[in-house]
This record gives structure tokens, sequence and C-alpha cells, in this order.
């Protein structure tokens, strides 16, 4: 087993501590979310993760995890969808998957190209199952 030291067990936990905070705040909107539908049960997250969102999937993941043991959210899932890095030509036009960091348009070679996709965190849904009351 090897230890994790210096600058690169700083970069862990600054990863860590970050994609906390986002899991943070998006159980605070499932929360807010909770006190408007009292008797609903919350059954999924769904996310949707740009490639270049500066986020970690996993990290999201462990984190939800940690954050929803033990409270009323405890087996709430978190589905993840991960958004590629595309890119868009002003002279073509032409809408493009970004691959290894290369942003000129493939179809007329213009270096100068506006990202249009990759960069999202947003919360896509929230799935609820309401709860049966008895007839």
């Amino acid at each position: 087993m090897t230890a994790i030291t210096g600058s690169r067990a700083s970069a862990a936990y600054n990863l860590i501590v970050h994609e906390l905070s986002i899991v943070t705040s998006i159980l605070g909107t499932v929360e807010a979310e909770a006190r408007k539908r009292p008797g609903t049960k919350f059954v999924k997250v769904g996310l949707r993760v740009g490639e270049i969102a500066g986020l970690d999937n996993d990290s999201l993941t462990f984190g939800w995890d940690a954050m929803t043991r033990a409270t009323e959210f405890e087996g709430l899932t978190l589905e993840i969808e991960s958004v590629p890095w595309r890119n868009i030509c002003p002279g073509c036009e032409k809408d493009f998957l970004v691959r290894d960091y290369q942003t000129q348009c493939p179809t007329c070679g213009e270096t100068v190209t506006r990202c249009v996709g990759g960069e999202e965190l947003d919360i896509a849904y929230i799935e609820v199952e309401d709860e049966v009351q008895p007839a």
C-alpha cells in the first residue's frame, strides 16, 4: 500500500471537498422539493455533468453516498449523465465533438471555435413515487 503525501494528498483533498460542496447544494434542492411535497418518496436524482465541468463523477458518487447515509435520503440514487465537449464553428456552423483538446473545426479548419456543450452541471430531474393513500 502506498501513502499519498504532499501535493497529491492536497489535490485529492481539494477534489473531494469541491465535490462535497456540490453534493450539499444538490441535497439542498432535493430537501426544498421534499418540503413542497410531503408524503412523497424521492427515488432518484439525475445530473447532467459536462466533460469539462471540472468535476469527478466518482467523487460525486462517493460524496453522495456519504452525505445521504443515515438520513431521510438514504437509498436515493444519484444518476450521472456525462455530457460530451462540443464546439461550433462560427465560419461553417459545424457542431462537432472535441477530442484530445483539438478545438479546430474538422470541416473547414477554423481555429477559433466556440464551446456549446460540456460545461454543464444541471439537475436534469428528480424522480419521485407518490405515497399511496389508503382507500
